[in-house]
């Protein structure tokens, strides 16, 4: 290893094994890391204060010029010599141009817009980064172990396949395994995206980097850390941005054509009359000049971060944080958007939707006793019929409860009032109530199941009372916007998500989607997307859990849920609702058409004035003055037409 190191010492390349975590260097202060642009647009403001053509402002704004753009021209130039003709070739010319009429100031801008935008895409980059190392640190480092009847913690580098890890209540589990003592109800939404957590009893398969809830467990472990379920979503994440094309921006792809086309034109005014028509080398030399000038893309090359960055800028004073130009550019091409379930189109939290009374008791005061002995619990359904309690206003605090006891992976009991409660899962009901569930009780909970909900019966001194269902809800937004998507010309809304088909069938009809997947892993979330992409091309996927990130990263553009996301979700996603609101995504789907079209109306209306102006070169009558006025003309013009964007109005 380390004679590669000294082999890739010219490139200061650093190697460390394929297992071993890559230290994270310290993050450079803002000001350090963008020194360049700040300088460049420090002098821009200062030369501002003089006259333009003084010789101080010149030297300033051809010190920005150079600050702001040596990396940029540095390219530019290799570029032009290989003939490739990208924006920073289109650039290069541009600056080159504006130097050639004295235009200074108007080079500076566009190099400063231009480093801007490239500041922009490298936060992005570093964000795509950030998201594998969060990734890394979901699962916890060290578990306890039991070996040859010893119990100790060690590194989950040093854990073995056949060792039995011990996992108490509220604990992450390290390491994926099977179970084989206790059980409990484990909180596996970052790897499943399932809303309500799993009952684990014994052979049931365990996940590193899920919660487990409030049994004690003792896992065999079945894979090493490298080839857990968490390390294979790792892996996804990394294929998935390697793989992701890189997309051009619009005016890169029109430079190719551009770039080549005006250096021609520019190159056969000047030598062609000379060389068959006997004309002044003189005259068209000057002739040629003028029309590289007159072909100066500076509008061009202004109108596109001026639009980028107006547009990124309304984006986030209405919530929606945009990683880069590119980004928003192809959310306005969208022919496909899939959705996470849990977190996206519902809430993400399990709320009590229905309370069925099977016997002649009050409901307030049912509720009462039930919240009271919850109240007891950390299960995250227990948390649900505490909150309707409080909702609905009714005191159960004050209430004493006695024998209580939580039956792991059933329920639980408690006296209340002089009463046994038993509250818990039909199955654990049916073996408390004298002759079990009866059929119209038994044919209520399956209608209820049938309709996406988790079922808990309620019984007291072997007697059946309630049926309590809870839901993860669906966002009163989600079918507004689902619907409005398929006004906005989307062909295609899916739904992707772990649950079961009974709970997806349940939500994705409420929400409106004109597609439902269910049941899927991380892997086939992110296959699915990219099956998309071949039916559809530029294909969206909308998500918030660490399971998503895979499909974030392959998408066409990966839109994240701000406030319920997590951090893996954000920093591996293009696009973020920091609002948490789903009514933002045809917003930045309007912003990001209407910004495509005056980038487009810019192009069109530059071309047309310099063809204009090409037309005088037939009678000669073409000259410098009037190469600038229509350069500059077409800059103030386009500029003014960008910031039109301020005005798109989230309605």
């Amino acid at each position: 290893m380390e004679e590669l190191e000294r082999a890739g010492a010219f490139e200061n390349l650093r190697l460390f094994p394929d297992n071993a975590e890559a230290p994270v260097g310290k993050k450079k202060p803002f000001w350090q890391e963008n020194a360049n642009l700040l300088l460049s647009g420090a002098m821009i403001i200062v030369a501002s204060l003089y006259d333009e053509k003084s010789v101080t402002a010149i030297l300033l704004f051809l010190g920005a010029i150079f600050i702001g753009g040596y990396t940029l021209f540095k390219s530019g130039i290799k570029n032009l010599l290989r003939l490739d003709f990208d924006m920073r070739a289109l650039m290069t010319v541009a600056i080159i141009g504006a130097a050639i009429i004295g235009e200074w100031s108007e080079g500076a801008v566009v190099v400063i817009l231009f480093a801007i935008s490239e500041v922009l895409e490298r936060y992005s980059m570093d964000k795509a980064r950030a998201s594998i190392r969060s990734l890394m640190d979901i699962a916890p480092k060290e578990a306890l172990v039991r070996r040859n009847g010893r119990e100790f913690t060690i590194h989950v580098k040093e854990i073995e396949v056949g060792d039995i890890m011990i996992v108490k209540p509220g604990e992450k589990i390290a390491m994926d395994g099977d179970v084989t003592a206790g059980s409990s109800a484990v909180n596996q939404s970052a790897i499943t995206g399932e809303s309500v957590p799993a009952e684990k009893n014994v052979g049931n398969e365990v996940f590193a980097g899920s919660i487990n809830g409030e049994g004690l467990m003792e896992v065999k472990v079945t894979k090493l850390v490298e080839d857990s379920t968490i390390a294979k979503i790792i892996h996804l994440v990394e294929e998935a941005q390697a793989e992701k094309a890189p997309s051009q921006a619009f005016v890169d792809r029109f430079a190719k054509y551009y770039t080549p086309i005006i250096i021609l034109v520019a190159f056969l005014v000047a030598i062609v009359p000379p060389l068959l028509f006997n004309g002044d080398w003189n005259e068209w030399i000057y002739q040629g000049l003028a029309v590289l000038v007159v072909g100066c893309p500076c509008a061009l090359v202004i109108s596109t971060p001026v639009s980028i960055v107006t547009a990124i800028g309304n984006a986030a004073k209405n919530g929606v944080l945009v990683k880069g130009g590119v980004h928003l550019e192809e959310m306005g091409m969208l022919k496909a958007v899939a959705f996470d379930k849990t977190g996206t189109l519902t809430k993400g939290v399990p709320e009590v939707t229905d309370f069925v009374l099977l016997a002649g008791t009050d409901e307030r005061k049912l509720l009462a006793k039930v919240a009271a002995l919850e109240n007891k619990s950390q299960h995250p359904l227990a948390a649900a019929i505490v909150r309707k309690a409080e909702t609905v206003g009714v005191p159960f605090r004050q209430k004493q409860i006695e024998a209580f006891a939580s039956v792991t992976g059933k329920g639980l009991k408690g006296a209340v009032d002089g009463a046994t409660f038993h509250i818990g899962s039909p199955a654990y009901l049916n073996e408390i109530v004298d002759g079990g569930i009866p059929s119209s009780a038994s044919d209520k909970i399956a209608a209820l199941q049938a309709e996406g909900k988790t079922v808990m019966v309620v019984g007291a001194d072997a007697n059946l009372l309630a049926l309590i269902a809870v839901a993860d809800e669906v966002r009163e937004s989600s079918r507004e916007v689902v619907a409005r998507l398929h006004e906005l010309g989307v062909e295609k809304t899916i739904m992707l998500t772990g649950d079961n088909r009974g709970t997806a069938q349940a939500i994705g009809s409420l929400a409106g989607v004109s597609d439902i997947q269910s049941d899927l892993l991380p892997e086939e979330k992110l296959a699915f997307i990219k099956s998309l992409q071949k039916d559809h091309g530029k294909v969206a996927m909308v998500g918030d859990g660490i399971n998503d990130a895979p499909a974030l990263a392959a998408a066409t553009v990966g839109i994240a849920m701000g406030g319920a996301g997590t951090d893996t979700a954000l920093e591996t996603a293009d696009i973020a609702l920091m609002a948490d609101d789903l009514k933002k995504l045809p917003f930045t789907i309007k912003l990001s058409r209407k910004t495509l079209a005056i980038i487009k109306q810019n192009i069109a209306f530059s071309i047309g004035v310099k063809l204009l102006a090409l037309l005088l070169v037939i009678p000669g009558w073409l000259t410098l003055w009037i190469a600038i006025f229509a350069d500059m003309g077409a800059t103030l013009i386009v500029t003014l037409n960008g910031l039109r964007l301020l005005r798109v109005k989230d309605k």
